[in-house]
């Protein structure tokens, strides 16, 4: 057995959560590499379906300068399904390809879909096969100089206080000073490292299949029905049905061209016949969250923290953002700025945003089971989702614009995501945190600003311009992530004890002053 000491941090998933972080930890100056047990061929057969990237995860991803390959991605995307697909999705991929590029999809809530009343950002909603975002993320993190490995399986994790150690199947031991789990709901870092993972026990079991049919056109897609859910997806060839049978026995097993067949059978009360299957996954509605993201120098994000229905799509967004939240804080710690206890921030704040996702997935699967009682529910759900005040909850809620995290805070913006400013002087607000460090922005002149960020250069990039308008905040201290450490109103006096606090609470001490955690 070798042991050797590979990286600043080891992070165990090389799915999107994995890659997003690895890039982030990279920008802000340490070195990770990423162990992934799959190769690509083997990742690629389990992209099955399109991806959702929701309002909030858009604007994330925007930050670092990702908006145009996405939405580049997509558009091939939709072009290849308008020409490939069958005649009889031709009219929905065109409403689909409307409303987005209308910048008016925002998802939907159990099949009830989320449609801004007003033109937007098309940027604002992406969709995407998974394999295709993962080679996004992948190019974006090697361009920095991550190190990416697959086929490398990890079966073991012990932290001995001060450094943790990932044991791979050929009994190599690789060694750093932190490691994170983002291996999926079946986390061996997370069963490992003994971090507990309550929730409720799968009720449905979902099917999605690359396969033809010996009469395609005898099918049709059925949201709902007696039997379950039915949907011939845009993607050609792909069929996926849900059945409430309270989950799936054997989720390893191979699927068969039979299973599915039987399946379909079941859902559509009609007979049909799969000729030829392809390859196929299996899902369920299985819930579950992690006590906490962190156990000493072991962490968690995306799937390992967190597991619930795929229904809304909102797993996928919850990784990545658990990722940009995470990464910039670990960083800090392992380049010794700031202490451990930062770290604490992360399960604070993103533990309770999982908890809202996984009890509106719950709801989800409860709007879609069969009987009149829930039809009933359904259609007073419509009738919500007609109220303006009600549509833009909902809206919020599936997009992750309701996030505060910082709720009692006395100034409205933080805690929330950065405001849509464009400074006269430094162009928009948002390209300012490419290079991922934070960014104090003086909109009103306040010379005070620039000695209180002393020390801090190499974490906070400080930007005075004059603001557009007078409801602008007169200065805002933005985290790497997006959101908005401390803020001060024009009609506010100079708040410099205030923005030290922040600057110490979120950076570290300034470069002269040693940290200890």
């Amino acid at each position: 057995m070798t042991d050797v000491l590979m990286a600043d941090v080891i992070v165990v998933g090389g799915g999107p959560t994995g890659l997003l972080l690895a890039a982030e930890l990279k920008l802000a100056g340490v070195d990770p590499l990423v162990l992934e047990a799959a190769d690509g061929a083997e990742r690629r057969t389990r992209s099955l379906g399109l991806r959702s990237i929701n309002t909030r995860s858009s604007q994330t991803l925007g930050l670092r300068g990702l908006t145009e390959p996405l939405l580049a991605a997509q558009w091939g995307m939709f072009d290849r399904l308008a020409a490939d697909g069958r005649p009889d999705h031709a009219d929905l991929v065109a409403l689909l390809v409307s409303a987005v590029r209308q910048g008016r999809t925002r998802g939907h809530f159990s099949g009830l879909p989320l449609l801004e009343d007003t033109t937007g950002d098309p940027a604002g909603y992406i969709m995407l096969r998974q394999h295709v975002l993962e080679q996004i993320l992948a190019d974006h993190a090697t361009a920095l100089g991550v190190r990416i490995r697959t086929g490398r399986q990890v079966v073991d994790v012990t932290d001995d206080g001060t450094g943790v150690r990932a044991m791979l199947a050929d009994g190599t031991a690789l060694s750093a000073a932190y490691l994170v789990g983002c291996d999926g709901g079946r986390s061996t870092v997370r069963k490992r490292s003994g971090i507990a993972f309550p929730g409720t026990s799968p009720t449905m079991t979902g099917r999605t299949a690359v396969a033809e049919l010996a009469d395609p056109d005898a099918l049709t897609s059925s949201f709902r029905s007696p039997g379950g859910l039915l949907n011939l997806s845009l993607v050609p060839g792909e069929i996926a049905t849900i059945e409430f049978d309270g989950g799936p026995g054997d989720r390893d097993t191979p699927m068969t061209a039979e299973e599915m067949q039987a399946s379909i059978c079941r859902v559509s009360g009609e007979e049909a016949t799969v000729t030829r299957l392809e390859t196929g996954i299996r899902y369920s509605d299985n819930t579950r969250h992690a006590q906490t993201y962190r156990h000493g120098r072991i962490l968690l994000a995306g799937d390992a923290a967190h597991v619930h229905s795929p229904i809304g799509g909102q797993g996928l967004n919850l990784g990545l953002q658990d990722a940009v939240n995470l990464g910039w804080k670990l960083a800090l710690v392992v380049r010794g700025h700031a202490p451990e206890r930062l770290l604490d921030t992360y399960t604070a704040e993103r533990h309770p945003v999982a908890a809202r996702v996984l009890r509106n997935t719950r709801a989800q699967v409860a709007l879609m089971r069969p009987g009149p009682q829930t039809d009933a529910l359904r259609e007073v759900m419509s009738d919500v989702l007609t109220m303006p005040t009600a549509k833009r909850h909902f809206v919020e809620m599936a997009n992750g614009l309701d996030i505060d995290y910082a709720p009692e805070s006395a100034h409205p913006l933080v805690g929330r995501f950065m405001p849509a400013l464009d400074p006269d002087d430094a162009g928009p607000a948002q390209a300012l945190l490419r290079e991922g460090r934070g960014v104090l922005l003086d909109l009103a002149d306040s010379t005070w600003t620039h000695p209180t960020a002393d020390g801090y250069a190499d974490r906070v990039r400080v930007v005075r311009a004059r603001g557009g308008s007078s409801h602008d905040p007169a200065a805002v201290l933005v985290r790497p992530d997006g959101y908005v450490a401390w803020a001060a109103s024009h009609d506010d006096p100079a708040d410099r004890t205030g923005l030290a606090n922040a600057l110490a609470a979120w950076f570290g001490s300034p470069a002269d002053v040693t940290t200890t955690a």
